[in-house]
């Protein structure tokens, strides 16, 4: 039986085949596949959004697993949660969540250099059909995964070369993943500034 697909699947495939257009941060790139989630509950019609507010629709099991795991651990109380943060919430190290379960159902390997294997190992995919789904939805363009692409670096998206969505509440996902990815990028650098005044008093005679 084939695996069931998903954006989140279909992103995490692309950033590990596609040459990116700048490295692709694992903190970024979780916050995507949280974004990814949201969006495909949506599709399944778990969740609705009322403005930024994520409400949660009727329980039931979703056919991909950790789909599922997202959908139960949606706030059902009101005021509910906005969609910033589900992502900083659910996107804590959702990459390594995610490469974990490629990993188990055999669709990537970790290849190991002959000196030195602890230090070269790396994350191949295997040739399988969640593959070629998400390689067929990255040649076509399709609007929900360049724009999540985007925001995580794999490709660069020009303002006048954006891909429409034509869902309101699938934009407002994307604008919240581009928010937050900018955020934690503006930490990033707040953070080597302030690590590099501190190298400085340490070296200052």
């Amino acid at each position: 039986m084939e695996p069931f697909m998903t954006t989140p699947q279909d992103l995490l495939i692309v950033a590990l085949d596609v040459e990116p257009s700048r490295p692709v941060e694992q903190g970024d790139l979780s916050l995507a596949l949280a974004g990814a989630e949201v969006i495909d509950l949506i599709d399944a019609q778990a969740l609705t959004l009322d403005d930024d507010r994520i409400v949660p629709s009727a329980r039931w099991t979703l056919a991909d697993r950790l789909l599922d795991e997202a959908a139960s651990s949606l706030v059902r109380k009101t005021p509910y949660e906005s969609v910033e943060d589900w992502l900083w919430r659910r996107g804590r190290e959702l990459s390594s969540a995610y490469l974990a379960a490629l990993e188990a159902e055999g669709q990537v390997t970790r290849q190991h250099g002959r000196w030195s294997p602890a230090r070269t190992a790396r994350t191949a995919l295997v040739d399988s059909p969640a593959r070629r789904h998400a390689s067929e939805r990255w040649s076509s363009g399709e609007p929900v995964l360049a724009v999540l692409a985007a925001a995580v670096g794999i490709r660069e998206m020009p303002a006048e070369d954006s891909p429409s969505v034509a869902d309101d509440a699938v934009e407002t996902v994307l604008a919240a993943v581009n928010d937050a990815v900018m955020e934690l990028e503006a930490v990033r650098q707040r953070r080597a500034i302030e690590d590099a005044a501190f190298d400085n008093i340490w070296r200052a005679p």
